[in-house]
Protein backbone atom coordinates (compact mmCIF):
# COMPACT_ATOMS: atom_id res chain seq x y z
CA UNK A 1 0.00 0.00 0.00
CA UNK A 2 1.77 3.55 -1.04
CA UNK A 3 0.93 6.23 1.44
CA UNK A 4 -0.33 9.38 0.37
CA UNK A 5 2.10 12.58 -0.06
CA UNK A 6 0.75 15.49 1.64
CA UNK A 7 0.20 17.13 -2.20
CA UNK A 8 -2.08 13.99 -2.66
CA UNK A 9 -4.06 14.98 0.53
CA UNK A 10 -4.48 17.89 -0.21
CA UNK A 11 -6.38 17.28 -3.71
CA UNK A 12 -8.08 14.41 -2.72
CA UNK A 13 -9.46 16.81 0.40
CA UNK A 14 -10.25 19.27 -2.19
CA UNK A 15 -12.06 17.09 -4.76
CA UNK A 16 -14.19 16.24 -1.26
CA UNK A 17 -16.19 19.45 -0.99
CA UNK A 18 -19.00 19.85 -2.17
CA UNK A 19 -22.17 21.91 -2.94
CA UNK A 20 -24.34 20.21 -0.05
CA UNK A 21 -22.95 20.45 3.42
CA UNK A 22 -24.31 17.11 4.23
CA UNK A 23 -21.85 15.47 1.36
CA UNK A 24 -19.33 17.51 3.06
CA UNK A 25 -19.52 16.54 6.25
CA UNK A 26 -20.07 12.57 5.33
CA UNK A 27 -16.85 12.82 3.46
CA UNK A 28 -15.09 15.02 5.65
CA UNK A 29 -15.36 12.54 8.72
CA UNK A 30 -14.31 9.88 6.38
CA UNK A 31 -11.63 11.23 5.76
CA UNK A 32 -10.87 12.29 9.12
CA UNK A 33 -10.85 8.73 10.42
CA UNK A 34 -9.52 6.62 7.38
CA UNK A 35 -7.63 9.14 5.23
CA UNK A 36 -3.93 7.46 6.62
CA UNK A 37 -5.27 3.95 5.19
CA UNK A 38 -6.33 4.41 1.86
CA UNK A 39 -4.95 2.58 -0.55
CA UNK A 40 -4.44 3.69 -4.42
CA UNK A 41 -7.94 1.51 -5.23
CA UNK A 42 -10.19 3.54 -2.88
CA UNK A 43 -8.28 7.27 -4.07
CA UNK A 44 -9.26 6.30 -7.60
CA UNK A 45 -12.74 5.02 -6.63
CA UNK A 46 -13.03 7.87 -4.40
CA UNK A 47 -12.34 10.52 -7.22
CA UNK A 48 -14.55 8.37 -9.55
CA UNK A 49 -17.49 8.88 -6.70
CA UNK A 50 -16.66 13.14 -6.87
CA UNK A 51 -17.76 12.73 -9.98
CA UNK A 52 -21.34 12.40 -8.74
CA UNK A 53 -24.00 15.18 -8.95
CA UNK A 54 -24.03 16.27 -5.54
CA UNK A 55 -27.77 14.99 -5.15
CA UNK A 56 -27.09 11.84 -6.69
CA UNK A 57 -24.18 11.44 -4.33
CA UNK A 58 -26.08 12.43 -1.25
CA UNK A 59 -29.29 9.54 -1.80
CA UNK A 60 -25.83 7.06 -2.71
CA UNK A 61 -24.52 8.04 0.81
CA UNK A 62 -27.89 7.76 2.53
CA UNK A 63 -29.17 5.14 1.21
CA UNK A 64 -31.59 5.92 -1.33
CA UNK A 65 -30.05 5.02 -3.61
CA UNK A 66 -27.55 2.56 -4.79
CA UNK A 67 -24.57 3.16 -6.88
CA UNK A 68 -25.56 2.84 -10.66
CA UNK A 69 -23.47 2.70 -14.25
CA UNK A 70 -19.80 3.31 -13.87
CA UNK A 71 -20.47 4.41 -10.15
CA UNK A 72 -21.61 0.66 -9.50
CA UNK A 73 -18.25 -0.95 -8.39
CA UNK A 74 -17.03 -3.09 -5.43
CA UNK A 75 -14.70 -0.48 -4.34
CA UNK A 76 -17.16 2.30 -4.16
CA UNK A 77 -19.81 -0.07 -2.49
CA UNK A 78 -17.13 -0.70 0.07
CA UNK A 79 -16.27 2.73 0.52
CA UNK A 80 -19.71 3.69 0.71
CA UNK A 81 -20.57 1.16 3.34
CA UNK A 82 -18.39 2.48 5.31
CA UNK A 83 -19.26 6.17 4.94
CA UNK A 84 -22.62 5.19 6.25
CA UNK A 85 -21.70 3.76 9.22
CA UNK A 86 -19.90 6.48 10.36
Amino acid sequence: MRKLSDLDRRRLRWRARRGLLENDLIITRFLDQYEAELTDADVAALTLMFEMSDNDLLDVLLGRHEPSGVYDTPDIRRLVAVMQKL
